[in-house]
């Protein structure tokens, strides 16, 4: 923290901007949200074989998982802060 500034805390959805992406920029988004996403999945399935998380655990990981890349595909991968909550 620098010292003598003030510190405010903003809110995300005050400044609303409406931005439209290009489809070869959501082209991109979505080569590195599969990436990301095949990545995490190869951590996830070795924690299952590793014994650190059961099949089922890592399951349901991996299904929400292919919801979120779902939702951000469904929404052009524009992020939707305002929706992120805890799935049961």
């Amino acid at each position: 923290m620098a010292a003598g500034l003030p510190i405010q805390a903003t809110d995300i959805n005050s400044e609303k901007q409406t931005v439209e992406l290009t489809d070869a920029q959501k082209g991109e988004l979505a080569a590195l949200h599969k990436d990301i996403f095949g990545k995490k999945k190869e951590l996830i399935n070795k924690y299952v074989e590793f014994g650190i998380i059961t099949k089922e655990k890592g399951d349901k990981i991996i299904s929400r998982m292919e919801k979120c890349y779902e939702d951000l595909d469904e929404n052009g991968f524009m992020p939707q802060w305002h929706k992120m909550k805890y799935r049961q």
